[in-house]
């Protein structure tokens, strides 16, 4: 859900608003990819979950999940727009960017939609890229890019909003709370691509608290990593609310947002510079966020 595909939402709501329709999203899962070529398939930038949200809050009417298989990889592009489009939804219009393939080997293209759209009885509305094409097109690739370089401003600049991911928390090995600095780790089956090994400044984000709750966002820096100092192997997403040693998360379904990197990830020869490292982590992370 970057930008580019945001534009083409909210030229769907207009569209159906504007001719007393209503708008639907057809979105596949899982990826493609992850049928036809699941070693070529790219890693889920969010759960199926999370996209759904994205797609509520556009203002979409309704959103179909299709279930991609073999069979469906196999029709033709006349096929997939006669029997999903206009059978099962009765288009009138579809919106869609230049760019759009679709149907057997990716044949279809916008001008197969448009001489489809001539027999078939539907108009086609397309949108050119969003932004300068020069020098940025907001693309999910671009955006797996960035977070894999640990570049979380330019996935946020892409996607339009902070990139975030999120899990229930449960009990690490509590060398936070022993430092001072206790963490709030997420559950190994997090949603959301977790970003380059580093420390961030972003939020955390109580899901089950109420908006307008003070306590629902609060200022964080955010580690992602294995711990080298402790020669731990397992990757973790752990968060220190700033300022906060009260707080019991234990079971509770949180969203990390991640704002900006502040760090790599170094090993430190003892407890000491650690601590101190941590400090000056969470100093530079107040800076940030306030």
């Amino acid at each position: 859900m970057h930008r580019g595909h945001r534009a083409v939402l909210a030229r769907l709501v207009d569209e159906a608003r504007s001719h007393d329709l209503a708008s639907i999203v057809l979105t596949f899962h899982p990826h493609p990819l992850e049928v036809l070529h699941p070693e070529r398939a790219p890693e889920a930038i969010c759960s199926l979950e999370q996209r759904l949200e994205h797609l509520e809050r556009a203002g979409v009417d309704v959103v179909v999940a299709q279930a991609f298989t073999h069979e469906l990889a196999a029709q033709s592009p006349r096929e997939f727009v006669t029997e999903t489009y206009v059978r099962n939804f009765g288009m009138r219009r579809i919106v869609v960017g230049r760019d759009s393939r679709f149907g057997r080997h990716n044949a279809g293209t916008v001008d197969t939609l448009r001489e489809l759209g001539e027999e078939l009885g539907f108009d086609v509305v397309v949108l050119e890229d969003v932004g300068d094409p020069a020098t940025t097109r907001w693309s999910s690739t671009a955006v797996r890019t960035a977070l894999g370089q640990g570049r979380i401003d330019a996935a946020s600049e892409h996607l339009g909003r902070p990139h975030c991911v999120r899990g229930t928390v449960v009990h690490g090995e509590r060398r936070g709370r022993e430092l001072g600095f206790p963490t709030a780790n997420l559950s190994a089956d997090a949603e959301g691509m977790v970003p380059a090994d580093g420390v961030y400044a972003g939020w955390l984000v109580r899901d089950t608290l109420p908006e307008g709750d003070p306590e629902r966002r609060q200022p964080a820096a955010i580690s992602v990593g294995s711990n080298p100092t402790f020669d731990a192997h397992r990757r973790t997403v752990e968060a220190h609310v700033l300022d906060r040693t009260d707080l019991d998360l234990y079971g509770e379904p949180v969203t990390i947002e991640f704002v900006e990197r502040l760090r790599g990830m170094v090993r430190y020869e003892g407890i000491e510079p650690l601590i101190e490292q941590m400090r000056a982590d969470v100093s530079a992370a107040r800076e940030v966020l306030s």
